[in-house]
């Protein structure tokens, strides 16, 4: 796992990569550019219409919460979604850089599939932390069990995506990862994903790191 991650840290390098990485980071910028003014003028209205007093400042507050919160719950599965987008390019640059070999067996599927996937990896993400919003509550109490609780959690759905990433390219039995290998990609990326700045490097670096894990693993095609 640690070369893995050296390995995707060098693929930074790479001009194919660094321009997903560019493209990836603009457009979660705009993302939540666009879900900040959506909210600011949504809380403008809901304050308006309830006659609430000094709105502007109340629904600036509200907004500053409420995309920390979104910030913190929606990144990943947002940043995961356009990076889908664009998986089959890092994995084309990672691929053609380190295992020709097993490129030549892969398909890359249509943006069309991707854009599919990455709207399914949202659905999965917002589903299972809405239903995990008990599990969260309950553990307030604890001081760390929600956030032990909503790093496992993400971290498994984070380790499914990227396993799912290289099934469409290569198959089940070229592409599946292994339970205990996907857990800990999902981790480093989940993890990762909550520090600022670093977030927004995080999902290019884990497909590469998955590409990686799978092939490190499975070298004889």
């Amino acid at each position: 796992m640690i070369q893995a991650l050296m390995l995707s840290l060098q693929s930074l390098s790479d001009r194919r990569v660094a321009s997903v990485l560019i493209k990836v980071v603009l457009l979660t910028l705009v993302a939540f550019l666009i879900l900040g003014v959506a909210l600011w003028f949504a809380l403008q209205w809901l304050f308006a219409w309830l006659n609430i007093e000094d709105e502007g400042l109340w629904s600036g507050l509200l907004t500053v919460g409420i995309i920390g919160l979104s910030a913190v719950l929606l990144f990943r599965a947002i940043a995961v979604a356009i990076t889908w987008v664009f998986a089959d390019d890092i994995i084309d640059a990672v691929e053609d850089r380190h295992y020709p070999q097993q490129a030549a067996f892969g398909k890359r599927p249509s943006l069309t599939s991707g854009a599919y996937m990455g709207l399914r990896s949202i659905a999965r993400v917002i589903g299972y932390n809405l239903l995990a919003l008990p599990i969260y509550l309950l553990l307030l109490f604890t001081g760390v069990g929600t956030a032990i609780a909503f790093l496992l959690i993400n971290a498994l759905l984070l380790g499914r995506d990227l396993e799912d990433m290289l099934i469409a390219r290569h198959g089940k039995s070229r592409g599946a990862i292994n339970k205990m290998p996907r857990l800990m990609l999902g981790l480093v990326g989940t993890a990762g994903m909550l520090v600022p700045f670093v977030n927004l490097l995080v999902p290019v670096l884990v497909t590469a790191m998955a590409v990686h894990v799978v092939h490190s693993g499975n070298p004889g095609l």
